[in-house]
Parts: C-alpha cells; sequence; structure tokens
C-alpha cells in the first residue's frame, strides 16, 4: 500500500476534527446568582462575588465543556447578617465545603448557538445532574483586550433540599431558580 491513500484517510479524518477555543471564566464579570423562595411572600436574591473556571468550546463540531469553581464564603444577599447565616453550618456551610462546583461535560447547540450545558452541580458534598438553560450568548473582541470575550445568561432550576440544604424547608419552598452571568477570555 503506498502511502498517498494512508495520507488521504488521515486529512479525511482529521477534517472532522475541529480545534476547541479555551476561555478562562472573567471572575469581574461572572456572578452566579440564585433566588429562594421567603415564607411565600417574597424572593430572596443572592449571589456569589468570587468564581473562577474554564470553558471549552468547539463551534465547528458543536461540543464544549464548562468547569467552574465558586467560592461558597463569597455568598452575598446585601445584608451582612444573611451572610454570616448563609455561611453557617445551617445553610452551604462554608467551613466544612468552600466550595460549590459545576461540571458541564455537553453544551448543546441549536444550529451556531450553544443553548445548554449538561453538567453536574456539587453542592455540600452531593453531586446532582443540572443542565443549564443558555438564554442568551455572544462573543466579541473588544479593542483593549485584542482577544474574543464570550458571554452567556444561562439559567436552572434545582431543590436544594435534595442538595441537604433544608434550612427552614417547610415554610420556605427548596426550589431554588439558579441565574448565572459569565464572561469568559479567549486564552492566548
Amino acid at each position: 500500500m503506498s502511502c498517498k491513500p494512508v495520507i488521504a484517510i488521515l486529512l479525511v479524518a482529521s477534517a472532522g476534527t475541529a480545534i476547541a477555543d479555551n476561555y478562562n471564566i472573567d471572575p469581574n464579570h461572572t456572578y452566579p446568582s440564585f433566588e429562594a423562595d421567603h415564607f411565600g411572600i417574597s424572593v430572596l436574591r443572592g449571589k456569589f462575588t468570587r468564581s473562577s473556571g474554564k470553558v471549552t468550546l468547539d463551534r465547528a463540531g458543536k461540543t464544549g465543556s464548562v468547569d467552574i469553581t465558586i467560592d461558597a464564603n463569597s455568598v452575598d444577599f446585601g445584608h451582612p447578617a444573611l451572610n454570616q447565616q448563609a455561611r453557617s453550618a445551617s445553610m452551604f456551610n462554608t467551613e466544612k465545603f468552600p466550595s460549590i462546583t459545576y461540571s458541564g461535560k455537553s453544551i448543546r447547540f441549536d444550529g451556531d448557538r450553544p443553548v445548554a450545558v449538561q453538567g453536574e452541580l456539587t453542592l455540600l458534598g452531593v453531586t446532582k445532574p443540572v443542565t443549564l438553560t443558555i438564554n442568551k450568548f455572544k462573543c466579541i473582541t473588544p479593542a483593549y483586550l485584542k482577544r474574543e470575550v464570550c458571554g452567556a445568561d444561562a439559567s436552572a432550576e434545582i431543590n436544594r433540599a435534595e442538595y441537604g440544604l433544608g434550612f427552614m424547608s417547610p415554610p420556605h419552598a427548596p426550589e431554588v431558580r439558579l441565574a448565572i452571568q459569565v464572561e469568559a477570555i479567549k486564552t492566548e
């Protein structure tokens, strides 16, 4: 067998293999937030102010992955006493579980646009599948940075009691809506 057919086979095989782009989460523009019931009469809103992670995006192959680590101690309700309560063993137990992680193994596309991430959320040492819906996605190359920046707005709903966060449930409903605003900068 001559090497021409072997080279042709390798070229055809590699034509379908796209190079994925890698991005680092921009901690100054990424704020995982949540909404939780408060006695059925209002909604408590909080966010985490420190997070890090990486995104791999293969647009040609229509796939990718997401790995995010959230500093649980950065929980912020805008109310110091509630922040302290949230860090305690009765809620996020940040002394024992200082991090919350999301590992997205698969990004689903609709045409050229990513629309969902299927992955696992680990909270209080419990890992469960969570699919994030990507409500908005856009990439730009700002003149000041000269590198691509992609941003997304994603959401999901979880039952906090399934993770062991049953604090005051009832009277507070255990369903929590997640809203993740993320920006990530392409690595060089």
